[in-house]
């Protein structure tokens, strides 16, 4: 029989993800120009990383909103799945930026300051903009872990991390933590400097803080790849589609469940069926019909389902 296909109901925006986003957006822009007028007036080499790394967070998520936008378009003829993968890419987008840009130029800077090393003047500056930062940072950090959280409860930060679907999330998430690392380097940075007169420490806060960056793009970047190129929904939701099929009285066999994420909340569902031999064709199509809705119903980002649909001959009759 030939395949059974239904799209699902349109896909809902993650307000909540890009609340997440536009916070992060407005605490990074207000610490970057913190950040940067304490720069100027400290000559700070690990004050003008973070300047740095906060205008770098300011644009990735700039560009994440930028990703939400564009998968929110509607499928066409082009793209008849939709657009929901522009997410992603943009997500690998800022994992780039945040590499070269954001890890790359603070580790330039510090082995410059090594090479001619000067403690930061006025370090009360520092002391005072890092406070702040931190506070703002802890309240981005926290909506966003607050969501990932939610969407993710009862397993571990990294667990919860790997197994989320959503850039506008999970990156938001890294980049914050980030963030607060890079902050309590910079304050350590700063101290041992004022103590020691020596601009040294300085410099290797600033390296130190660019190697962090560079270790969070890589976790991206390795989280984003599998997304990219079509990661299966969860193993529970795999499970769940199944138990759901395998439940209808004229299915005689699940021969396989395919999934894959088009994007944080639209999954692509395939179904191999194996129905019985005396099912009519009356009772195939209302099975059809009540496996859709039920997957539906149980998992809404299920929104394109398709199904392969086999008679049950004698000869898989005795195999089944």
């Amino acid at each position: 029989m030939p395949a059974a296909a239904r799209n699902g109901p349109p896909n809902v925006a993650q307000r909540e993800s890009v609340l997440t986003v536009v916070t992060a957006v407005g605490a990074n822009l207000a610490i970057a120009i913190a950040k940067g007028i304490a720069a100027a007036l400290t000559g700070s080499a690990a004050m003008t990383a973070e300047a740095i790394h906060s205008g770098v967070d300011t644009a990735n998520e700039a560009l994440l909103l930028v990703g939400m936008r564009r998968a929110d378009k509607a499928p066409d003829a082009q793209h008849p799945f939709g657009y929901a993968k522009e997410l992603y890419f943009w997500a690998f987008v800022v994992a780039v930026v945040i590499f070269g840009l954001g890890g790359g130029v603070t580790i330039i800077e510090g082995f410059e300051r090594l090479r001619d090393p000067h403690p930061p003047a006025n370090p009360l500056w520092n002391y005072v903009v890092l406070g702040i930062a931190f506070v703002f940072e802890g309240i981005s950090f926290a909506v966003a872990l607050r969501q990932l959280r939610r969407d993710e409860p009862g397993v571990s930060l990294f667990s919860a991390v790997a197994a989320s679907k959503d850039p506008g999330v999970f990156a938001v998430v890294l980049e914050d933590a980030a963030a607060l690392a890079g902050l309590l380097i910079a304050l350590a940075g700063t101290i041992v400097a004022q103590v020691t007169a020596d601009g040294r420490p300085d410099g290797v806060a600033s390296i130190a803080i660019g190697v962090v960056l560079d270790f969070v793009a890589l976790v991206l970047v390795w989280q984003v790849r599998g997304l990219l190129v079509g990661e299966s929904a969860d193993p529970d939701v795999v499970a769940a589609i199944r138990e759901v099929a395998a439940a209808e009285p004229s299915v005689a066999a699940v021969r396989r469940v395919l999934t894959m994420h088009l994007g944080p909340d639209d999954i692509l569902v395939a179904l191999d069926l194996v129905f019985r031999h005396d099912a009519t064709l009356a009772e195939v199509a209302a099975a059809i019909d009540r496996i859709q809705g039920e997957v539906q119903r149980r998992n809404p980002a299920a929104r394109e389902i398709f199904i392969e649909v086999d008679a049950l001959t004698a000869r898989t009759r005795g195999a089944t």
